[in-house]
């Protein structure tokens, strides 16, 4: 390897907007973040799911067929 090319690396304190404190390494000390693994609503639990226009049913409706056939094939084994 060059010496010199590579930049310093370093612990750093990550710092969310919550209040939310970790280290961390990169090449910088500080590092302000403004959604973090705390408040973010996927991690927390808060997310919730939205089936827009159906398609969620849409999909299981149009692969409703191969399922029966991996049922059926299932049971006569």
């Amino acid at each position: 390897m060059k010496k010199d090319i590579h930049p310093h690396y370093v612990q750093a304190n990550v710092r969310c907007a919550c209040g939310n404190e970790f280290i961390t390494g990169s090449t910088k000390e500080q590092i302000r973040v403004e959604i973090c693994s705390k408040c973010h609503p996927f991690f927390t639990g808060k997310q919730k799911l939205i089936d827009t226009a159906g398609r969620v049913e849409r999909f299981r409706r149009k692969y409703a067929q191969f399922e029966e056939k991996n049922q059926a094939a299932a049971e006569t084994e």
